[in-house]
């Protein structure tokens, strides 16, 4: 069986005032390699300098026109079909075409010429930020194909990569939000107003509270898969929990992976993993301590998507320790710190430690690794390939959590049934010794533990 042939895609960048021509590039790259994660070819990218993106078609006429090159379209933004406009959405229409062909809402570049092969190739366009519904409708029909903004794309990968329950229910929130203001009446649904339906409601209507109900009863499955969440958080209380945080991509799974010798998902694409893997650090320590690997972030995630998975998410806010994690090797490395940081502040970890972890090592110099100690002193460089750093980053852990423990001795006689195995699961067993009354113990462990295995001694 023949794998199907990707759709090419084009992409369309709008650069504001405030944006500089580094960031628009850093952004349409990203933008690159989730459009390739959905499966798609890219083929080719358009781009204009703007004053606003809030325009009727977002491109000015000339740019639009190339566009539509690549895609076989007019380059003209058709009116709805059988729907008339009345005069003050008429007199609406014409003021904004006259405003931007007086004040240029375009710095119109040159057009690009396009190569025969190039002509008509793509089969999709991907906007770099988020269209309004009227902005998709004239882009579509200028183009004469399908318009995803990045948001949608987003969206579209995490309905995809979705595993669980709770991710799946929570993407489908995220996704039904975001088409319910997107959705509009065809011409069939407009001539058949409150046919077959009640109360004289359109189609479009009852598409709507369709939706609106459907939100509702994910919510409340969602309440109930977190219910069950909640109980299993509480079993690991007493455990400690580190949570891998960060970008997306930025190498969360092969170091979650490495740490735990866990088969998890790998792969070198965008959101690769979206739900919450929980394992055991290895080799296994006492007290055990559990790694958890989150959603990456990324750069203009839509707020929907941010509360959509802040359950998530509930991983790190329960965790213990966060392991910030960072593709030292990604040129934009630091703008990435700054998106991660936010997101981690809006849901609510702003006040748990946190290690700072500086990953693909191997794919840097020497004079940038150098660097990069200088300017972050207190973080771990490693490689999530390297045994060795993973052994050091193990060691970081485990010191980490024994800064606040205890080493005492316990001595548990022999007719104290379950509490050698109680200890030997939950301690850090230092030394033993035995005689004929019962087993020493040198233990280290938190002060609290230590408390609650004493009171259960005869």
């Amino acid at each position: 069986m023949t794998s199907p042939i990707p759709k090419n895609a084009v992409l369309v960048g709008i650069q504001l005032p405030k944006i500089s021509t580094e960031e628009l590039e850093s952004s349409l790259q990203e933008l690159g390699r989730l459009v390739t994660t959905l499966g798609y070819k890219v083929v080719g990218t358009v781009s204009q300098r703007r004053q606003s993106d809030q325009t009727a078609s977002v491109l000015g006429a000339g740019k639009l026109r190339e566009l539509a090159e690549w895609t076989g379209g007019t380059g003209e933004v058709a009116s709805m079909v059988n729907v008339k406009l009345n005069k003050a959405a008429l007199k609406r229409l014409k003021e904004t075409e006259e405003t931007e062909s007086i004040t240029g809402e375009i710095v119109d570049e040159d057009q690009t010429t396009l190569t025969d092969e190039e002509r008509g190739s793509a089969q999709i366009v991907i906007v770099d930020k988020d269209l309004s519904p009227s902005q998709l409708r004239n882009l579509e029909t200028a183009v004469g194909c399908p318009v995803l903004d990045r948001t949608g794309v987003i969206i579209e990968i995490f309905s995809r990569h979705a595993r669980t329950r709770a991710a799946r229910a929570q993407v489908e929130i995220a996704r039904l939000k975001y088409i319910a203001p997107r959705m509009r009446e065809a011409s069939i649904a407009t001539e058949r107003q409150g046919f077959g339906a009640r109360g004289g409601e359109s189609q479009l209507e009852l598409d709507r509270r369709k939706i609106k109900d459907r939100i509702c009863e994910l919510k409340l499955e969602l309440v109930s898969i977190e219910n069950e969440g909640k109980t299993q958080r509480a079993r690991r209380s007493q455990e400690a929990c580190v949570a891998l945080v960060g970008y997306t991509n930025a190498g969360k799974s092969s170091l979650m992976r490495g740490m735990t010798r866990s088969e998890v998902l790998v792969e070198d694409k965008l959101f690769a993993t979206l739900d919450t893997t929980i394992r055991t650090l290895y080799p296994e320590t006492r007290p055990k301590i559990l790694i958890s690997d989150t959603v990456g972030f990324i750069k203009k995630l839509p707020h929907d998507l941010v509360a959509s998975f802040k359950s998530t998410l509930d991983e790190a806010l329960n965790a213990s320790l966060l392991l910030f994690v960072v593709d030292a090797s990604d040129p934009n490395f630091r703008s990435q710190i700054e998106v991660t940081q936010s997101v981690l502040d809006e849901i609510g970890t702003g006040d748990i430690p946190r290690l700072t972890i500086l990953n693909k090592r191997d794919a840097l110099t020497i004079d940038e690794v150098a660097q990069l100690r200088e300017e972050f002193p207190d973080a771990i460089m490693i490689s999530a390939l390297e045994k060795e750093d993973l052994k050091r980053l193990r060691n970081e852990i485990l010191l980490y959590f024994e800064t606040d423990m205890e080493d005492q001795e316990i001595f548990v006689p022999y007719t104290a049934n379950g509490i050698v195995g109680e200890i030997r699961s939950k301690m850090r067993v230092l030394g033993e010794s035995y005689d004929e009354k019962g087993v020493k113990f040198q233990i280290r462990a938190p002060a609290a533990l230590i408390s609650q295995i004493r009171k259960k001694l005869p």
